[in-house]
């Protein structure tokens, strides 16, 4: 039985130019299983034009309503929602955000089927599709671009005028001229690997966290951090993950003790809002906190990075934050603030790499269950709404869609 999957034109504001398949993903998803069929509709914003999708013999049209499932990358305004379709993209809905709160309501009013890629994970509950490692590469790019200017050292192109992780990769040789500065890189995910990538492939020398509190290098160097570094028990007991990640709010942070060794901060942990924060904003007036420039890759506001009292832009990417006065300034305004890089949609900046790099866990981990049997419920648990009702595993949503919101 033939199976068609419809790429919708993004239609969020700013517009994205990532794709959740390529045209050469294409191809290869239409001879992979024979029984699919991909359309494109039409974009004049997507990072691959419309006659990259042609050249491969797809087939690009405005209406892709008679598609069997239409797939997208972010929300879909609810204004733009086909009745009685089925949707891939990533809602932000199960956090109950509240910016997407009527998003979630148009689409059980219009008996919508909703499967958040979010949501996509295998039996460990391991998540199988993400953009968190493009994330990480954007993002340590950014820090070090940040750093280079805030201390007038060199000017990196911004990724975003790259025209692919090639071009990019073209600029690396100008972070020569960093002095001996370290650097911390938090978290141990995808995102993490993505900045790990890059600080490698920049010639940056990585060292053990015992190495980076107490010695002295003559060049650059990095550490990454796990939470078990910079976080501990408060009854003193001994280090569990499994234990932090479910009870996040006993547990009290040991980073002060990076504070008067850091230099360049790259924040890539996930943060749970239970959990401690790196460290507090009095910290920042304390005479050995040394971090001059924060890469936020998480861009949790207000989160586990206290200066990032804002996300930022890809187009004006960094601000400062005063120690003295806690207020935020424009980027470079004074040497002794704290310079912050918050940008909340890195992978955007290379789409091309980013939508490549998607497409692939799509292919291999998620069109077998889309297309075909969903015998290992991938698609199920990843289903948060069918037949104009919430799913059974996301119920709690319920108080969300009715929640009335205070005028």
């Amino acid at each position: 039985m033939s199976f068609t999957i419809g790429l919708i034109r993004e239609g969020k504001t700013p517009p994205d130019k990532r794709v959740p398949l390529t045209p050469n993903k294409c191809a290869e998803a239409q001879s992979s299983f024979t029984d699919l069929h991909i359309v494109v509709q039409s974009s004049p914003v997507r990072s691959y034009s419309d006659q990259e999708y042609r050249d491969l013999g797809l087939e690009v049209r405005d209406d892709i309503s008679d598609c069997d499932v239409l797939m997208g990358v972010k929300e879909v305004p609810p204004s733009q929602l086909i009745p009685d379709k089925t949707y891939v993209f990533f809602s932000h809905t199960v956090k109950k955000q509240p910016a997407n709160r009527d998003l979630l309501r148009e689409v059980l009013k219009k008996n919508i089927t909703l499967i958040d890629y979010e949501l996509l994970t295998n039996a460990q509950g391991e998540r199988i599709v993400a953009f968190g490692r493009y994330a990480g590469i954007v993002g340590a790019y950014n820090g070090l671009l940040t750093y280079g200017r805030k201390h007038r050292l060199f000017n990196l192109k911004p990724a975003h005028e790259c025209l692919d992780m090639d071009d990019m990769q073209e600029e690396f040789f100008k972070v020569k001229k960093l002095p001996p500065i370290k650097m911390a890189v938090t978290g141990s995910g995808r995102v993490a690997q993505g900045a790990l990538e890059v600080l490698d492939r920049m010639g940056i020398r990585r060292v053990s966290v015992y190495d980076y509190l107490y010695l002295t290098f003559k060049e650059p160097v990095y550490t990454q951090l796990r939470s078990s570094d910079y976080n501990r028990r408060r009854d003193g007991r001994v280090w569990d993950t499994a234990d932090f990640h479910a009870n996040p709010q006993e547990y009290e942070s040991t980073f002060g003790l990076f504070l008067p060794v850091t230099d360049l901060l790259i924040a890539c942990a996930y943060w749970h809002p239970a959990a401690p924060r790196l460290f507090e904003e009095a910290d920042t007036q304390r005479p050995n906190f040394r971090i001059n420039t924060v890469a936020d890759v998480t861009c949790d506001v207000d989160g586990s990075v206290p200066t990032t009292k804002r996300a930022s832009t890809i187009a004006d990417p960094a601000f400062d934050y005063n120690p003295q006065t806690g207020e935020l300034e424009l980027a470079y305004a004074r040497p002794e603030n704290i310079t912050v890089m918050a940008v909340d949609n890195l992978p955007c900046e290379l789409p091309r790499n980013a939508s490549r790099d998607f497409g692939r866990q799509l292919i291999d981990n998620v069109l077998p269950h889309l297309a075909g049997h969903d015998d290992d419920g991938v698609i199920a648990r990843a289903t948060i709404a069918k037949n104009g009702a919430l799913t059974p595993r996301y119920q709690y949503l319920a108080d969300y869609v009715a929640e009335t919101v205070a005028l």
